[in-house]
């Protein structure tokens, strides 16, 4: 294919209709129609990236291999394409106006007043393009955030209406997701919300060449009529939107809605091939078919949002779907931890999973957890701080060492089992500074994670500053915690485990960032068996 294909995917009406899920499922049906499918977030708001943002903001921080620290529907984009995304990926407004003023601050614009028009919106279609000029792809789909008539997405909307108008009707088109209300008091579904969400686009001189409606009931074919009427669009380009029982049910969803074909032949493509979604219904099935049950606590403080674990909560639907076993996750809010909350819930349990995190706020109730995991003898996976967490509870509780903790918590430690690594105590930039995206580490062979991943060098994501520290490596391994991942260039101990207990593996890194459905992380599949082995006692 010599050009590349734009599609732009906007919001009407309201937020939190699943702009990434209906961007996600359209390229997994063009991906397997054989078509080369990328997938990008552009984001209105000022931060450069989400890497500072309390996750009760924005939900979880999702990394790639390069390092970017991104958008969540990324890894929505991650796990129904199985294909990599990167800094490429994900823009936002504090990212586009930092490079735009760089330029204007080298002399680049010398003698030009700098505007949002055409500075701004040049740098927005620049980023856009960067994918597709790649030669890698041959459809783009660009997912702009937020809503449209938003003060903050303007610059973004008028960028796709100047790439739309230089591109082409036939190597550009636009899909606009809304919301069709339904009013129980009348026991209608109301249309009204969405022909002013479109008028609004329209204001903005883009003409929506897809609909697709988010509803909680069927639509009428009256009802399509009408909205292809007053919306200006094909009926066939009016795509129902219902809620569905799984995010994974949507691909399939939109295939039986047409929404590929629309697409296909607005954009002069072939749909001469039917979608190869064999591997995909495999795993559909098996979710939704499994021959048993385990409940598995994840340990955490943000557990009040389920988008702040986003990329651990599907994990486990992978590694359910892998071992034909419905994972019940019971979220549990390390902060009020106590004997009682361990008596009602902790006994009940298969599988105690640590969850990622920073601060000392809920630390010690992680660390009563870690203890009992590690006492009872149940399966036991910790990440990132949940791994930290279990050098500092066997510190305390097997070695003796009562004041062991991080410097993170508490900087006058006698016992820093966990401290900032080296080159992290230089700076003081919060934003894009950690230790991110893909790192090397090498596995001691008879050991857990040898027998997961059946290699000794493996590559995983990192989002943190504070280590192992090593000084404390041959005293914990003459107790029993042992160091069976090391990064294989600077030593710093990636992986801990328990040979004695029957799971027990702490990583340093997020393998939950790494699962896709055609490729489920093997370390959650490993935990996920290991529950239910228990269980099954």
């Amino acid at each position: 294919m010599s050009t590349t294909k734009y599609i732009f995917v906007t919001g009407g009406v309201s937020s939190s209709l699943g702009k990434g899920i209906i961007a996600a499922s359209l390229a997994k049906l063009l991906q397997a129609r054989g078509y080369r499918v990328t997938i990008q977030k552009l984001d209105p708001y000022i931060n450069v990236d989400p890497g500072t943002l309390n996750p009760y903001e924005h939900g979880e921080c999702y990394v790639t291999d390069d390092g970017a620290e991104t958008d969540l529907d990324l890894g929505h984009y991650e796990r129904f394409l199985n294909v990599n995304t990167s800094q490429a990926n994900n823009v936002t407004t504090g990212r586009i106006y930092q490079s735009v003023i760089d330029k204007e601050r080298r002399g680049e614009f010398l003698g030009k007043t700098v505007q949002v028009v055409p500075h701004i919106t040049n740098e927005i279609k620049e980023r856009i393009q960067i994918l597709g000029n790649s030669g890698d792809y041959d459809i783009v789909i660009t997912e702009i955030g937020g809503t449209v008539g938003d003060i903050e997405s303007l610059p973004y909307i008028e960028a796709v209406r100047q790439l739309k108008w230089e591109l082409g009707d036939d190597n550009a088109l636009v899909i606009h997701l809304t919301l069709i209300p339904y009013l129980s008091a009348a026991g209608e579904l109301k249309t009204k919300p969405t022909q002013h969400s479109v008028k609004t686009l329209m204001e903005s001189g883009i003409k929506a060449d897809v609909l697709v409606c988010r509803t909680e009931h069927e639509l009428s074919e009256d009802l399509k009529v009408k909205l292809a009427l007053f919306c200006n669009v094909k009926k066939e380009a009016v795509i129902q939107s219902i809620d569905a029982s799984t995010i994974y049910d949507v691909p399939n969803m939109m295939l039986e809605e047409g929404l590929d074909k629309v697409t296909l032949e607005k954009l002069k493509l072939s749909d001469a091939s039917e979608p190869n979604l064999e591997r995909w219904n495999q795993f559909l099935n098996r979710h939704k078919n499994p021959k048993s049950e385990v409940t598995i606590g994840l340990i955490g403080k943000y557990v009040e949002l389920q988008d702040s674990y986003k990329s651990i909560l599907e994990a486990f639907i992978h590694a359910g779907a892998e071992n034909e076993v419905k994972v019940h996750v019971e979220s549990i809010h390390s902060e009020y931890i106590n004997e009682k909350t361990i008596k009602n819930k902790f006994t009940k349990l298969d599988g105690i999973l640590v969850a990622p995190g920073f601060g000392e706020r809920g630390i010690e109730g992680k660390i009563d957890a870690i203890q009992y995991a590690r006492e009872n003898k149940i399966p036991f996976l910790g990440i990132c701080l949940g791994m930290q967490m279990a050098v500092i509870e066997y510190s305390r509780n097997v070695l003796g060492l009562k004041d062991a903790n991080s410097t993170e918590m508490n900087a006058d430690t006698q016992n820093p089992v966990i401290g900032l690594m080296e080159e992290q105590k230089s700076i003081t930039d919060m934003g894009g500074t950690m230790r991110l995206g893909a790192w090397a580490c090498e596995l001691s062979e008879n050991s857990i994670v040898y027998e997961v991943y059946k290699n000794k060098n493996i590559e995983e994501r990192h989002r943190h500053r504070y280590e192992y520290n090593n000084e404390y490596k041959e005293q914990l391994e003459k107790a029993g915690l042992i160091a069976t991942g090391i990064n294989p260039k600077t030593g710093l101990v990636e992986i801990i485990e328990i040979p004695t207990h029957p799971w027990f593996v702490g990583v340093q890194y997020h393998p939950e960032y790494k699962s896709t459905v055609a490729n489920p992380h093997p370390l959650f599949v490993a935990f996920v068996k290991a529950a239910q082995e228990h269980a099954s006692k």
